[in-house]
């Protein structure tokens, strides 16, 4: 039992400092000597729970899309409206990529390996569930179609990443929280910006009629 505990830890070490990492060098930038080093952990442990930097990858996702996955399972039990749940589960995935570096790998690995499993497979879906539930309740606009507020979620969760990765030191010196940002952004989605738009009619290109 002693000895499954500690290969627990040490399994759960490498993880940790593989996603640390991936985060601040990407996959390509990662290697295996970065991670024991990282870890204080010896190659031959790390070669004992993972054969290749690609078995730790793997590992890193799928502990990511788990974590994201239970957010999503999360907003689809609730028993409020759907399309609250879908705000809900966008800042819950917020959360999870401002707190956690392996989650934040695991999107980014979704990118730098496009051969393996996206990292919005384990989100996307409830989205899609969510609003259409949402339509069906009448709680969307006519002109607010389900697979154009669904790509909103797809861009606004890829811009959390990317702005975070992109000026952490900034954002914390700051105190500026990126779900209160995103908060502040659906509030701004829910209530439209210009009183004068015709729905469903996009705005024509800057300086034509």
């Amino acid at each position: 039992m002693v000895r499954q505990e500690r290969a627990a830890r040490t399994r759960a070490a490498l993880v940790r400092a593989a996603a640390e990492e991936i985060d601040r060098s990407g996959y390509d930038g990662t290697s295996l000597n970065k991670v024991v080093n990282a870890a204080g952990i010896s190659m031959g442990a790390l070669t004992f729970h993972f054969s290749t930097k690609g078995e730790l990858a793997d590992e890193v996702q799928s502990q990511g899309s788990r974590a994201a996955r239970t957010v999503a399972d999360h907003a689809t039990a609730g028993s409020g409206p759907a399309l609250h749940a879908v705000i809900d589960l966008t800042l819950g995935l917020a959360r999870l990529l401002e707190e956690d570096p392996v989650v934040r790998s695991a999107a980014r690995l979704a990118r730098e390996r496009p051969d393996g499993p996206a990292w919005s497979s384990a989100w996307l879906p409830a989205v899609h569930s969510l609003l259409a539930q949402a339509q069906r309740d009448g709680q969307l606009h006519p002109a607010a179609l389900p697979e154009t507020i669904a790509a909103l979620v797809v861009h606004l969760v890829a811009g959390t990443e990317t702005s975070f990765r992109a000026r952490p030191a900034v954002t914390e010196a700051a105190g500026v929280s990126t779900v209160v940002q995103l908060g502040k952004i659906w509030q701004l989605a829910l209530t439209g910006i210009s009183p004068h738009a015709t729905p469903g009619e996009p705005p024509a290109p800057h300086g034509r009629p």
